[in-house]
């Protein structure tokens, strides 16, 4: 497995960062609390994945907002989800010794998010993690979020590295499938699901908890 990567594709959150009960957190002061959605916490918790204006789409009707309300609820949820993470803000362990590794032997790195780029920079700035990204896919830049590979695949493009020769890093489903519809193989955080929600998929190279595990010397050595 070692050497057979060029390419390493994180998705963000859930995945460089353990963030996503704050998500959670503001979608369900937004949509329910705000908004008046007769929704669970698990309800919203169900629906968080793909772009902000599709999960407002589905949840209240394609022409309930006009797009300015849209962009105006997007930018206030993601305000709120930052107010409430910003004094936890911390990547998940491991991590930026395993990309400072990956970085050293030469691999391209790239996030490719359903996040907006206002989130992205969010964490990569107050983290100090910028430099080690050669290329950033946000929700801002694809016309159609996962599922759909678009994401991916452009991260890819921006890398100069072919599909095959990228590994992406994912905590969600959605995001495994994207990497598959892609062609290619991904390594899933187990922070937001379980093993058993993945078992459709055959592009997994393996679960890990965070990047301290030993899976990932096999994929770009020791140190």
């Amino acid at each position: 497995m070692k050497g057979k990567y060029r390419g390493f594709i994180f998705d963000l959150n859930g995945t460089i960062i353990d963030d996503m009960v704050y998500h959670t957190d503001a979608w369900f002061d937004i949509l329910v609390s705000d908004l008046g959605a007769k929704l669970s916490y698990e309800n919203v918790k169900s629906e968080m994945y793909g772009k902000n204006s599709e999960l407002l789409k589905r949840v209240f009707g394609d022409d309930y907002f006009d797009e300015k309300t849209i962009e105006e609820l997007s930018i206030n949820k993601e305000k709120k989800y930052q107010k409430l993470y910003k004094p936890n803000l911390k990547l998940i362990s491991g991590f930026e010794e395993f990309i400072d590794r990956a970085s050293g032997k030469a691999i391209g790195m790239a996030i490719g998010s359903a996040a907006i780029m206002f989130n992205i920079d969010f964490v990569i700035d107050n983290l100090n993690i910028r430099k080690y990204f050669q290329a950033l896919v946000s929700a801002d830049d694809v016309d159609k979020s996962k599922p759909d590979p678009e994401t991916f695949l452009k991260a890819a493009e921006q890398l100069k590295v072919e599909p095959s020769s990228c590994l992406v890093f994912e905590d969600a489903p959605k995001g495994v499938e994207a990497a598959l519809n892609a062609g290619m193989d991904v390594v899933v955080l187990t922070t937001m699901h379980d093993k058993h929600e993945f078992s459709n998929f055959d592009n997994i190279v393996g679960f890990i908890e965070d990047y301290e595990d030993p899976l990932l010397e096999k994929i770009i050595g020791k140190g």
